[in-house]
């Protein structure tokens, strides 16, 4: 090789599925990637392009592209999992080909496919033009142990009425609760139940098996399944200027399709005492009942503490009449923000969460305990994590109802601010933010991972 020429390491198209849970954690691992010298080309939805707010080239040189997903002007809309799903297998294969050939003829071909577990043909689109294939998981390594099982009839489902207790390899001894919402009330949410099982239709013939979790969290559970999976852990995949401040000026996601005033938010945490603010938020997804808002609202009106209550627009109605204004000397709603920033601020000293992975994550990665208001899918399981196995939260008790009332909220964002068993959570939620640092820092476990995977993919 001529001095001064930098070695080819290979162009990866990182293609996630669209939306902004699935999106995020692969756009960083795309950017972690370009940082490390790969090509990397984003690839979305025509739709999703269009409506997305900020420049994933934000901090890093990406290049876009986009395929269809067969809803390129209005978006999917009502449209029911499984019909979209088959729909843009149909539509999205053909247009993943086509974009795979342009790439080609113009001296750019592509080196590997990372692509979401929730879609399994760019795989197979990958495999026509020859080239390697990752697939990219964006749950933890335990969900996908549960769903591994079922998958192969390994756990028979529905659970037997007297089955109390569940054990599986990696895992500590579950109760039916602690599983997925699609499993302990099987039957509920049949499109994602499949979807989540059809993820493994064709894993075992991915080049790479790829988790945004880190090994240190997930120990036991990624020594198990790397038995017979090529896995890595590459996590967690969050803006570098929140662990390791490897990547320069790398403080946000860069693509948002929700809009948010953060000047205000930061304005308004900058206003308040270190620790003070309870963070409320339940996602991208997430929808909480008419009831269970008004217990929550009630319970933060309650509470001593001041909060800052995240309510997408589409939910806004839920929100008790008056409730802002009467609430305004101490709390804050709005209808979206930066999260990382907001949970990254020394105000926040709780966050009350829904528990999906991406929002678990970043909160462990910034040292911030947690209060675990699960609603479906995989949060549950989180939950039973963040109270159990890595003790820095609770799990906010439901009554018979599958509510938690207003009293329970008050009592426990207290306990974590205040209580003695707060105290412990905060030691222990700063013990895991040293070790996601070092995980993704030069030499730590993901990094590594990373590291191996570059250079294997132009081999």
């Amino acid at each position: 090789m001529e001095k001064g020429q930098i070695a080819y390491k290979g162009h990866c198209l990182v293609l996630p599925f669209p939306c902004q849970g699935h999106i995020n954690p692969m756009l960083q691992f795309a950017k972690l990637l370009a940082h490390k010298g790969v090509k990397v080309t984003l690839v979305t939805t025509r739709y999703t392009h269009k409506t997305m707010y900020g420049s994933a080239s934000s901090c890093i040189a990406l290049d876009l592209e986009t395929i269809s997903d067969g809803y390129d002007e209005a978006g999917r809309g009502e449209t029911s999992i499984d019909a979209y799903l088959e729909i843009f297998r149909e539509v999205g294969s053909e247009t993943l080909a086509e974009l795979l050939e342009k790439l080609s003829s113009s001296g750019s071909p592509v080196d590997c496919v990372i692509y979401d577990a929730f879609m399994t043909w760019p795989l197979d689109i990958a495999r026509k033009f020859g080239i390697g294939g990752a697939v990219f998981f964006t749950q933890s390594c335990a969900v996908e142990n549960i769903y591994y099982h079922i998958h192969e009839g390994l756990l028979k489902l529905p659970l037997a009425d007297d089955q109390s207790r569940i054990l599986l390899p990696g895992l500590p001894p579950l109760e039916p609760l602690d599983l997925p919402s699609f499993v302990y009330d099987f039957g509920s949410y049949p499109d994602f139940y499949q979807a989540s099982l059809a993820q493994f239709s064709n894993v075992d013939k991915a080049d790479w098996i790829l988790f945004n979790t880190f090994y240190e969290l997930e120990e036991q559970v990624v020594d198990w399944l790397a038995k017979f999976w090529p896995l890595r852990t590459v996590g967690p995949t969050i803006p570098s200027k929140y662990l390791d401040e490897r990547l320069e000026d790398d403080k946000e996601y860069g693509v948002n399709l929700f809009k948010s005033d953060n000047d205000a938010c930061i304005k308004w945490l900058n206003e308040r005492p270190k620790g003070s603010v309870a963070y409320v938020s339940f996602g991208s997804a997430a929808k909480l009942g008419v009831e269970q808002m008004e217990e929550l609202a009630w319970g933060l009106r309650r509470g001593k503490s001041n909060f800052f209550w995240v309510v997408r627009a589409s939910e806004a109605a839920k929100v008790p009449k008056g409730f802002v204004e009467e609430t305004s000397e101490k709390g804050l709603v709005v209808s979206w923000c930066s999260q990382i920033e907001v949970l990254a601020h020394e105000a926040v000293g709780c966050f009350v969460t829904h528990c999906g992975w991406n929002s678990t994550l970043e909160a462990l990665s910034l040292g911030v305990p947690m209060l675990a208001m699960p609603q479906w899918t995989d949060q549950r399981t989180n939950a039973k994590f963040i109270m159990d196995v890595w003790k820095i939260g609770l799990t906010a008790p439901s009554d018979e109802k599958g509510l938690v009332r207003q009293e329970v909220v008050e009592h426990c964002i207290s306990e974590i601010m205040e209580g003695e068993r707060g105290k412990e959570m905060k030691i222990n939620a700063l013990k895991w933010k040293e070790l996601a640092k070092k995980a993704v820092d030069e030499g730590g476990s993901s990094d590594k991972n990373t590291d191996e995977f570059i250079s294997k993919l132009v081999q």
